[in-house]
Formats: C-alpha cells, structure tokens, sequence
C-alpha cells in the first residue's frame, strides 16, 4: 500500500497527518509527500524521521500546461509510488490510527474507488461560518456503496483499477477533481462509493483565516455546482427556503420588520427552535459546530453572500486558489 500526499505550502498541517500515519495499526509500505512547488518549510517537515514511517519525499516538477497542481502532485505520486494499492490523502487530514485498516477493509468489499469525507474540526469562531457548506455539500450528493460520488481528501484504489479509469491524468485540468475522477471510474464500469469520517479521520478546513474559507468555497461553488444532480439540487433548495424564511421570521416579527404569514412571536420562536434542533442533530456527524447552530441566521447570510461571488466567479471564469489561476469553465 502506497500513502501518496500532494502538498503545497502545507508546514501547519502536514505534522498532524504524518504523526497520524505514524501510529496506524496497518502501516503502509510507503508514504509519498509530493512536494507542489511550497515556499515554507513543507519539504523539511516531510524529511523529518516520523517513528519508523517510511516518507518519500519528491518534488513535482514544472507545472505543466492544461494541469492543476493537486492532479499534478498525484500523478507524479503514482508514477514514484511501488504499492498495488494506492491511497491519496489531503495534507489536511488527521486519521485516527484504525483509520487505514478500516478504508482497505471497505475497498477490499467494496473495490473500485473508494472515499471518505473526512469530519470537520473547528477551532476558530470563524470556521463556524461554514455549517451550511459542509450541510449543502453532503445534501446534493448521495452516500455509501456504489454512489457515484467521490470525496478527494481521502480516497483509495488498486492501481490496476485507476490505471484503467486514467487517474488523474484523465481529470488533469479540474480543480474539484474528486467530481470528475468519479466519473472517469464509472466510465470505466468500476464503482465508487463514498462515506462520512466521523470517528475516524477530520481536517481543519481552512486554517489559514476567513478569507482562505470564502476563496476556498468560492471555488467549489464555481466549479462543481453544475455537476450537482437536478432533483437533489431541487431538494437542497428547498430545504434552503425553509431555513432562510426561519432566519427572517423570528427577527421580523420582534423588530416589525416586513412579514408574510404569522406574526405571533411565539409561533416563529418555535419555528426558530426547530430549525435549530434540526441543525444540532443534522451537523453533529460532520463537523464540531456548537453555538452557531443557534444563530444560524449568520452562516445563512453569509452563505448567500459566498454565493453571489461564486456567481461572479462562474461568469468571469477563472478562479484563484493557492497562488494559481485556473479556468472553472
């Protein structure tokens, strides 16, 4: 088994993961740091010894024409790598140390491609803010065996199988790459099933501040929301309808601000008090989001806010992420 980690500027997050790797109770036969042209300390960190883990580090050469940077890495991870099976980690991610044991079993049942979306961890107040994201991301798609759908921070598949959907030199110029290599696999008649991490691998998001989270959700928006199916898109929004009436509702009626429908105080403070039940229980498998489920008509106007610049971010064509321009059309 074959760990290949593509990273880029990564010196806070990269420790968490290979400490991780470190203590796994079904240790890879290698571990490949591809180094994606960092300016910090990534490439030290990954030479450190890491208790008996073997880490490769090798740099990825000149970012060609037509390529993003992650599906660069990758490919010229596998090119380096000797393992039958190939798993791909996000620099981000913190496994547990059952974690690698737990994904080769479902592969081993399951086979093709096989991801986890990894559990979110907050420490900051403004992480909070994504709730919504993480929320709609998980909604518009479906879960579990044979799905369709791919979550990249996390996935795992026999060489054999991704040399024969085309890795990624087949999704080379896709920033959301995960949408796109799920598709590359059930071109090529293999399946791919995805699942929630909770209890056994997280990540801090966006660590870097609030602006790395708006410009990191601009691009997911940008580029992937079309791939979203119609009816579960149609569902998601009306889902979304319903929390953003609740989030004017209940300020409405206690402000006298304009109101269609009841404005009983009491009524809307249910209505309110629901919505935020539903939310607790709803978000408490992907994420640690605490007080801000109480106040969710912050996350609702500032998901509406991230939305609108996604919208322009989809007209203009181009988005910035990670010191790189790239093309969401």
């Amino acid at each position: 088994m074959s760990v290949l980690i593509p990273a880029r500027n990564e010196e806070s997050t990269l420790p968490h993961l290979l400490s991780g790797l470190a203590r796994q109770s079904l240790m890879p036969l290698e571990v490949i740091v591809v180094d994606d042209h960092s300016t910090d300390r990534t490439t030290a960190i990954a030479a450190q010894p890491w208790s008996g883990l073997a880490v490769t580090v090798c740099s990825a050469p000149h970012l060609p024409q037509g390529w993003c940077g992650k599906t660069w890495a990758l490919h010229n991870g596998v090119l380096a790598s000797r393992g039958e099976l190939l798993v791909f980690l996000d620099a981000d991610t913190e496994p547990t140390p059952d974690f690698l044991h737990c994904l080769v079993a479902a592969h081993q049942k399951l086979g093709g491609l096989v991801t986890v979306q990894p559990y979110h961890r907050t420490e900051k107040p403004y992480e909070q803010l994504s709730l919504l994201f993480n929320l709609v991301g998980l909604m518009a798609v479906p879960l579990g065996a044979n799905c369709g759908v791919a979550f990249g921070p996390a996935m795992v598949s026999r060489r054999t199988d991704y040399d024969r959907s085309g890795g990624h030199e087949a999704v080379a110029g896709k920033v959301v790459e995960d949408w796109y290599l799920a598709h590359a696999y059930e071109r090529a008649e293999l399946p791919v099933s995805a699942f929630l991490g909770d209890g056994q691998i997280a990540y801090r998001m966006y660590p870097g501040g609030l602006r790395d989270m708006v410009v990191g959700f601009n691009k997911n928006f940008a580029t992937a929301a079309g791939e979203v199916r119609w009816s579960w898109m149609l569902a998601v929004v009306l889902w979304l309808s319903g929390l953003f009436w609740a989030a004017w509702c209940l300020p409405a009626s206690l402000l006298g601000w304009p109101l269609v429908g009841d404005h009983s105080i009491l009524s809307n403070v249910l209505v309110y008090g629901a919505y935020v039940i539903q939310l607790l229980v709803i978000s408490r498998p992907i994420g640690r989001f605490t007080w801000i489920n109480l106040l969710f008509p912050i996350p609702v106007l500032f998901f509406l806010g991230v939305f609108l610049q996604a919208i322009f971010k989809l007209e203009s064509g181009e988005v910035l992420w990670k010191g790189r321009l790239f093309s969401t059309r």
